[in-house]
């Protein structure tokens, strides 16, 4: 169950384009998982910024000096990230977490590639570090817009077996997307299982070349979240169930992480016609589900 606790910024360094933050958060960091997020309260005690920033979990220490800490990245968007990155160690942070569905890992020992678009790359590499330490082979491709907009290279050499990288201007790396270069990684790997965070036309591709050949997929969604608890219906998207009934999910409590394959790609900011708990809409094939 998530709790709510009062963190203490231990640490905010610039990493590229991003900002990096550590976090004390006793009882967040012990029972987190990759793939999991956070939600934290911005712009102190008076202020017009009423919702809520949802940030997946880079890291997380178990036990330190000062308590259990948790690791967030984040690129400043507006003035909620704009607050975040103005704070300082010592600063104070409501933080509400472990939240939504993390990543499944394989029983036995597998070839598993990890696909990062941007800051996206942040929940892959403790998820790469996991697949490690129990046994697994692990590949990283990394992109970005730009080099200053990659994260976690680093990282992903110290325990990947190959790890390919690309930004679409050339600046470092194959000039191109994770997605031109994925296939062949994937064939060089012989890789069972994808795991991809990124943007949502990035994951839609990632999961169509790794259905194409035979994995299985794994994706973190990145649709916005206000409250992050399942209560405000922001972040739905359609997704098509075992039974093969189409549902408007929430991102935050049925998700982040969620089988590839059974999200409507195509569909995402629409309520499909046959979408469950609609009625038909006569000469139409979706509405606009108002939530994007």
């Amino acid at each position: 169950m998530p709790v709510q606790v009062r963190g203490e910024v231990l640490s905010v360094k610039r990493v590229g384009e991003y900002h990096e933050m550590t976090i004390v958060a006793p009882g967040i960091a012990e029972h987190a998982r990759p793939g999991q997020f956070v939600t934290l309260a911005v712009g102190g005690t008076p202020t017009s910024m009423l919702t809520r920033r949802a940030f997946s979990i880079f890291r997380v220490a178990e036990r330190g000096v000062y308590g259990g800490t948790v690791q967030v990245v984040f690129a400043v968007t507006g003035a909620g990230t704009a607050w975040l990155a103005a704070r300082r160690a010592h600063d104070s942070l409501d933080v509400v977490g472990p939240l939504g569905r993390p990543f499944s890992l394989p029983r036995d020992p597998a070839s598993a590639t990890l696909v990062g678009g941007g800051y996206g790359a942040a929940p892959l590499i403790w998820l790469g570090e996991v697949l490690r330490r129990r046994g697994a082979r692990v590949d990283f491709v990394l992109g970005a817009s730009r080099e200053t907009r990659l994260f976690g290279s680093l990282d992903a050499k110290r325990m990947a077996t190959t790890v390919a990288i690309t930004t679409e201007d050339g600046t470092v790396g194959v000039r191109g997307r994770v997605t031109d270069v994925l296939p062949t990684l994937m064939t060089r790997a012989n890789a069972d299982v994808v795991y991809a965070c990124g943007p949502m036309p990035m994951l839609a591709e990632v999961t169509r070349i790794a259905a194409d050949r035979g994995a299985s997929v794994q994706v973190a969604v990145e649709e916005s979240m206000a409250c992050g608890i399942g209560v405000c219906m922001t972040c739905v998207l359609p997704v098509v169930g075992e039974d093969g009934v189409i549902r408007m999910v929430r991102s935050c409590v049925q998700g982040p992480v969620m089988d590839g394959t059974r999200v409507r790609w195509e569909d995402i900011g629409t309520v499909p016609e046959g979408t469950w708990g609609t009625a038909p809409v006569a000469g139409a094939t979706s509405v606009r589900s108002g939530s994007r």
